[in-house]
């Protein structure tokens, strides 16, 4: 049986398989120890604390791809964190503070398969995919916690009972 594919499934698609080159390129060679860009003008006082840098920072391209192959595409999944395995659990900014990792795709489209592959591998669940998968004790348990959970909003202002429903279909 087909699958219905919407807007947003063939656009992550595309722009995943565009950048599929790229980023395994990118990632392949070891990138030297990357400097700190010189700080943005603030309109606030500095932080007192500096950290330090002491691994590279990954591959923005890298994390991307990973992030969107994580809402479909297994195979590439495993090829990607085969390449650096420290992509895991890596953010991206769509702007605005939209923040997503590849679990955090694979949750709000339903992809059980991925989640707990990426799961399995160690990256980091919430409440998000616990309601993907059906757990509703685990989710119920966190809003019995912390009430105001029951209309938290994940990943491009998906709303949890959204990722409820995905886990169903």
């Amino acid at each position: 049986m087909m699958e219905k594919t919407t807007r947003r499934s063939l656009a992550t698609a595309f722009v995943g398989g565009a950048l599929t080159l790229g980023g395994a390129l990118c990632s392949q060679a070891q990138a030297p120890a990357q400097v700190p860009e010189e700080d943005e003008k603030r309109s606030y006082t500095a932080p007192t604390f500096k950290p330090k840098f002491k691994k590279p920072k990954l591959s923005k391209t890298l994390v991307q791809d990973f992030v969107l192959f994580g809402h479909y595409d297994l195979d590439m999944v495993k090829k990607l964190l085969e390449i650096e395995p420290a992509v895991l659990n890596a953010t991206v900014d769509w702007g605005g503070g939209d923040f997503e990792t590849a679990l955090g795709g694979a949750s709000h489209l339903g992809n059980k398969e991925i989640a707990a592959f990426l799961i399995d591998k160690g990256a980091r669940p919430d409440i998000f995919t616990w309601a993907m998968f059906g757990k509703l004790e685990v989710v119920k348990s966190l809003i019995a916690f912390h009430p105001p959970l029951s209309g938290a909003k994940g990943p491009h202002g998906i709303p949890l009972i959204v990722h409820a429903q995905m886990g169903v279909k």
